[in-house]
């Protein structure tokens, strides 16, 4: 099975309007709710691809009880959650249907205790054995100290198992430093860590910052890969028009599932570009589209930018 770590869930919560417009009261023409947090997300493409997958991570409260109700009937998707005292954060996104626009509200959670956090503990070393591959995904929750990732991945390199983080600020700069095996910074996280907004000066600079491989998003590009075996970079066919919301998730997942199965870096590439395409392609955020996966996954290009080996 393929483990996923969300320290900081969330129910996400989207309202479709015609238009928004500030300091006016809007008509919700539709609303969906959906089990969220980047683990979260990344496991549930997981699980629709056909991997067996794990989610643990924090729980609580009356929107937690949802979010887990909203996993249950998941496929192949095995809920363990550690339950705590506080409420789970909700996200808001309210979707612009006239400008094909979105605005995000995203709470920041509530605190998680000593107690709590020494229960993930126990729940992730118990699960770790049975892992081909851990994702340590998104934001932390008031309460936990900014270099948990980094005891995380060490706790992983210690039973064996492969891992990727996907973070930002100082917890990716601290996780870096522990060595995991991929890390999947965005333009932004990446600029944050290195300094560097030269997608190639920078990715190869996280790269020497610990992880074995960096695999940077470079939008509706593609992807730029720091790796063992070289410097990669993959491009979708041609421009995908839609909605973005959960590509780079799914990015992440179709990474995670070449972690876990050794496919060399090319297929990986390929697959992560692909599946971010079908996901931008959906009519419904954070899914992807089967059959445009399906076509593009042997169609994205990956080349090899130069002969930048460990």
């Amino acid at each position: 099975m393929i483990l996923t770590v969300t320290l900081n869930t969330a129910l996400d919560l989207t309202y479709q309007v015609p238009a928004l417009v500030p300091r006016a009261s809007h008509r919700v023409a539709l609303s969906t709710e959906r089990p969220g947090g980047k683990g979260v997300n990344v496991s549930r493409v997981l699980a629709a691809l056909g991997h067996e997958t794990v989610v643990t991570g924090f729980a609580g409260g009356a929107t937690g009880a949802r979010l887990r109700e909203l996993l249950a009937p998941v496929p192949r998707l095995t809920d363990a959650l550690v339950t705590v005292a506080a409420d789970t954060r909700r996200t808001v996104a309210v979707v612009d249907s006239a400008a094909g626009d979105t605005t995000q509200f995203n709470e920041a959670g509530a605190a998680v205790t000593a107690a709590e956090w020494a229960a993930l503990r126990e729940r992730y070393a118990r699960l770790l054995p049975g892992a081909a591959a851990v994702a340590l995904c998104g934001s932390l929750p008031p309460g936990v100290h900014v270099g948990a990732y980094a005891d995380l991945i060490r706790t992983a390199r210690a039973a064996g198992v492969p891992v990727l983080l996907d973070t930002s600020g100082e917890p990716l700069r601290r996780g870096i430093a522990a060595r995991p095996d991929v890390v999947k910074p965005n333009a932004e996280e990446l600029a944050g860590l290195t300094g560097s907004r030269e997608p190639r000066r920078a990715t190869l600079d996280a790269r020497r910052r610990g992880a074995h491989a960096v695999v940077s998003s470079l939008g509706p590009d593609g992807l730029l890969a720091a790796t063992p075996d070289g410097l990669w970079r993959a491009a979708p066919p041609a421009p995908v028009r839609g909605n973005p919301t959960g590509a780079g998730d799914s990015a992440v997942a179709a990474l995670l599932a070449g972690l876990a199965d050794g496919a060399p870096w090319p297929d990986r590439l390929a697959r992560a570009v692909a599946l971010s395409a079908a996901t931008v392609a959906s009519p419904v955020a954070g899914e992807f589209d089967p059959a445009v996966y399906a076509d593009l996954v042997g169609r994205v290009l990956v080349t090899e930018a130069d002969d930048t080996r460990a």
